[in-house]
């Protein structure tokens, strides 16, 4: 039987641009197994967990994480890494596609995995988005939300 930090860079081993192996990724967790992409509050479950990786790759298929560090402790694997790809897909948002832009990002990110049995239940991963958006060239509307903000404290 693996340990758990050999499930989780197994994990990570198929989710890389030039491998991307949905059905095996899926394989490594439990059959109710989760995962969180923590700053979207979207969350995979089941058959769902392939989705995640298959949409990121869409828009970075080149994708690469740096592992920068990994911590086993119990049934927890901690993960410090950068996410890294080059922006050659279009971006989905709640309002509509980012075309693509040939940015390269590398993103500051935290993964926690917790496993039960030597599969994985639990994929928690806390990637900075306002650094990924900002490394495609979204900038932040200050001006709309000063407009609603003052909307909002003006009606209450």
């Amino acid at each position: 039987m693996r340990t758990n930090e050999e499930v989780v860079r197994e994990a990570y081993r198929l989710a890389e641009g030039s491998v991307l192996d949905g059905d095996g990724f899926r394989a490594l967790f439990t059959e109710d197994g989760a995962f969180n992409d923590m700053p979207n509050s979207m969350s995979f479950r089941g058959d769902e967990i392939p989705q995640a990786l298959l949409g990121f790759a869409s828009a970075f298929p080149d994708v690469h994480r740096e592992l920068l560090a990994v911590h086993a402790i119990g049934a927890v694997v901690a993960v410090e890494l950068r996410i890294q790809g080059t922006h050659l897909g279009g971006f989905p948002t709640p309002v509509g596609e980012i075309p693509p832009t040939g940015n390269r990002i590398d993103v500051p990110t935290a993964d926690f995995w917790h496993l039960r049995d030597g599969k994985i239940e639990r994929f928690d991963c806390y990637n900075a988005a306002n650094v990924l958006l900002a490394q495609i060239g979204v900038k932040p509307d200050f001006d709309s939300a000063i407009e609603a903000a003052k909307t909002a404290a003006a009606g209450a």
